[in-house]
């Protein structure tokens, strides 16, 4: 077996760990394969004999590959392979049905929130929580010492959960009600919908997410539910999240969020939508992942 062909066979052993922590860490699958690229070159214009750990070794070099990504993503420009340059390997196309795949297995809400944090948090949060890279080696990457590197994803630990979190005794209750909500719309099922429906809910509209000239308030659940029906198609790309320290939904179709929706409940029903999709109160909304 030539050399090369050696090395590939390595590298591919490891494609779908490495495809997994930059997808992570960028959030964009055809960056992700961009990233592995890179790995690869690296890979193969160094000298692998000194590689005592392959697999630790690939996950470091993506890991800063993605970090400079991050850093650089609105000026990063394109640069051609040369004619010495190793041959790439050849990776799936990333197109939206499979990045819409990937995005739902890890999760629309933690996708979303990653995207809020510093480069440097995200690295930190996703290799040690989601990969347990220890801290020596983060600070490492990030150029911290190991305490700075902990802090880094502590911060972003608090960030993922949310600052204002769901109180324990309602989040079991606060989940059923958020999820039969999602099971009406996906079935169709109008009776369903006013069931878990106050029957003088009031819903309120921003004006980034109605329609020209429709109601900024709706009052009444038999008022709204019919319209509500139609958002049945968008139910995959929705997903409960803590919204500003209760439970609500966020639209994020493959990671992207356009629309949420905070609810208030009470006695088992939904008394109040608020339906955001103004792109600055969606930065400004708190967002939390739902756990357990």
């Amino acid at each position: 077996m030539e050399e090369h062909d050696w090395l590939a066979e390595r590298f591919e052993k490891n494609r779908s760990h490495l495809r997994a922590v930059a997808y992570r860490m960028l959030g964009s699958l055809s960056e992700a394969d961009d990233a592995i690229q890179e790995t690869w070159l690296r890979l193969s214009r160094s000298d692998v004999d000194a590689v005592k750990n392959l697999g630790g070794w690939l996950t470091t070099v993506v890991a800063r590959v993605c970090l400079d990504m991050l850093r650089s993503r609105h000026s990063r420009g394109e640069v051609p392979l040369s004619a010495d340059e190793p041959k790439p390997i050849a990776s799936g196309e990333a197109d939206p049905e499979q990045e819409m795949l990937l995005a739902d297995s890890v999760g629309l809400a933690l996708l979303v929130i990653l995207d809020r944090l510093t480069p440097a948090e995200r690295l930190a949060f996703v290799l040690h929580d989601m990969f347990a890279v220890s801290f020596e080696e983060i600070g490492r990457i990030v150029g911290r010492s190991v305490p700075a590197a902990r802090q880094l994803a502590s911060r972003a630990r608090r960030r993922v959960h949310g600052a204002a979190r769901v109180p324990d005794t309602d989040i079991s209750e606060q989940r059923e009600v958020a999820i039969a909500f999602l099971a009406a719309l996906l079935a169709g099922d109008f009776e369903a919908l006013l069931a878990v429906l106050d029957p003088d809910v009031v819903i309120r509209i921003d004006q980034a997410a109605g329609r020209p000239g429709a109601p900024s308030e709706i009052r009444g659940a038999r008022a709204w539910a019919s319209g509500a029906l139609a958002f049945s198609r968008y139910v995959r790309s929705v997903e409960p999240a803590v919204v500003d320290g209760s439970i609500g939904l966020i639209w994020a179709p493959r990671g992207r969020l356009r629309r949420v929706l905070r609810f208030s409940i009470a006695h088992g029903k939904i008394a109040r939508i608020e339906i955001v999709a103004n792109p600055d109160r969606l930065r400004q909304l708190d967002l939390g992942v739902l756990n357990g």
